[in-house]
């Protein structure tokens, strides 16, 4: 008879994988997800980027899954924020005294090297269908099935954007500097890549859904055109490394992130949980916090408790919940400040950023904060 599964992970995307890693090493017996492929459909060419802190980085080092390659995980030494009328915020890594503001990791790299870990975790069962187990964890993302399966009401504020991303090579070397421009209601971010001396950015730009169709429909020659003007000419001349994927942007959070269904307990990570603007690059970082805190809280659980207690459960959500709501509420306050046009609003956005350039303290703790120090 199979051994009865301790934990069932709906999910097998970077969150997925690395909770199923982390609780295999609790000697929990986990049960994980994963979708197939749709038959006859190739799969479409991954874009994605993300910026990774040095606490996902910590993590994904404890299951050996960081990328080893700095073409893969390239270090950003300095980040360059331009706004309307000449404004312009700097950070140093140098001046914190870490080697990096941030890591700009490869999607694809990072998810080969979690599926080859898991492939060799014995306390790992890989799943084509959901198994019954003391305790689901759903890390399906923003449009998880089991969470509506589940009756979680999923608070949805959408945004008037959508994002756009694709990847380009510059006729510069980026310099290891990641770069972004808010003017006229967008926000353009260029991510460094391919190692210290790359030329290649993954770029993810917020624009009006209008906008954002009228970019996707370009020949790659205009659409080059247009994100040489929108970044100054920084990088020189821009070549379409990649397709372009467009998505709409939304604020999201469950009502409710624990709980029990007749399949047995339940709790949400990652973007089954909770959607933030992509404009400070902590997606990825927030629900990786979730499996750190996951984690965590199963490890420290009373000899007594099992994965599925109730109460257990709550402590996750209620520490999770309350690392959130400083970042959320910052998040949507700086995408009301960056996404409005209008000389007030651009007289504002300047004054602001001069302000935290010329602050010391303040700029010194914004660094740090998205450092995670």
């Amino acid at each position: 008879m199979p051994q009865a599964l301790d934990i069932c992970i709906r999910g097998s995307g970077i969150v997925g994988r690395t909770l199923a890693l982390l609780l295999a090493r609790e000697r929990l017996r986990v049960g994980l997800v994963e979708q197939p492929a749709p038959a006859g459909k190739p799969p479409a060419t991954d874009v994605r980027a993300y910026a990774l802190n040095r606490a996902s980085r910590e993590l994904l080092e404890s299951v050996r899954c960081w990328p080893a390659d700095e073409a893969s995980a390239t270090p950003v030494r300095r980040m360059q924020v331009w706004g309307d009328r000449g404004s312009e915020l700097n950070f140093d890594a140098g001046e914190s005294g870490s080697p990096a503001l941030t890591w700009i990791v490869d999607v694809p790299v990072l998810e080969a090297q979690l599926a080859e870990a898991v492939r060799y975790q014995p306390q790992i069962e890989v799943l084509s269908a959901p198994a019954p187990a003391r305790l689901t964890v759903v890390c399906e993302g923003r449009t998880s099935s089991t969470r509506a399966e589940f009756g979680v009401d999923f608070e949805v504020t959408p945004y008037p954007q959508h994002a756009l991303a694709t990847r380009i090579r510059c006729e510069k070397p980026h310099g290891q500097v990641a770069r972004q421009w808010f003017a006229h209601g967008e926000i353009l971010a260029f991510l460094p890549m391919d190692g210290a001396q790359g030329n290649s950015v993954a770029i993810v730009w917020s624009v009006s859904p209008e906008r954002a169709s009228y970019l996707q429909g370009l020949e790659a020659a205009d659409f080059c055109h247009e994100l040489e003007n929108a970044s100054a000419h920084t990088l020189g001349s821009l070549t379409l490394a990649s397709e372009r994927r467009t998505w709409p942007l939304q604020k999201a959070q469950a009502r409710q992130w624990s709980g029990r269904a007749a399949e047995g307990a339940w709790v949400l990570a990652g973007d089954a949980a909770h959607n933030v603007h992509p404009l400070a690059g902590q997606g990825l970082n927030l629900g990786l916090a979730d499996v750190a805190e996951l984690t965590r809280v199963l490890h420290g659980r009373e000899y007594w408790r099992g994965v599925d207690d109730e109460k257990l459960l709550r402590r996750y959500e209620r520490a999770r919940k309350a690392g959130m709501l400083a970042l959320d509420v910052g998040m949507d306050g700086l995408q009301l400040l960056f996404a409005r046009e209008g000389e007030a609003w651009g007289a504002l956005r300047h004054w602001g950023l001069q302000g935290v350039e010329r602050s010391g303290m303040l700029k010194n703790w914004l660094a740090r904060r998205a450092m995670n120090f």
